[in-house]
């Protein structure tokens, strides 16, 4: 089955664009696919809530990492601000997805 995000207006990709995907090409009515795609969002997020790293085969991996807290400084001020720990989520994406970008930036592009 190959999907199309082909007439996106905007440069971003909304789960509200990916709920209508889901509607338009796999048949699913508005709501199931809405809920469909809240509840794959509600997934990840809560796994990366609890720690737990998240691997998607063919797209990439979702990692959480513990940052120690540092020394910053305000850059109007030049006031010296203690950055606290925190964690952040990182992406990388997998051998496949980095292909699929490098061979689509290969291709001539058209200008009018």
């Amino acid at each position: 089955m190959d999907f199309s995000v082909e007439s996106l207006e905007t440069p971003a990709l909304t789960k509200a664009q990916l709920a209508d995907l889901l509607f338009e090409q796999i048949g699913l009515n508005k709501r199931e696919s809405k809920d469909m795609i809240d509840a794959f969002f509600d997934l990840i997020s809560g796994s990366l809530v609890e720690g737990t790293d998240v691997k998607i085969s063919g797209f990439g991996n979702f990692q959480i990492r513990t940052k120690a807290p540092r020394p910053g400084r305000n850059p109007r001020t030049g006031e010296a601000i203690p950055i606290q720990a925190r964690r952040v989520v990182t992406f990388h994406a997998s051998h496949k997805l980095k292909e699929q970008i490098q061979e689509d930036s290969n291709k001539p592009s058209v200008s009018v």
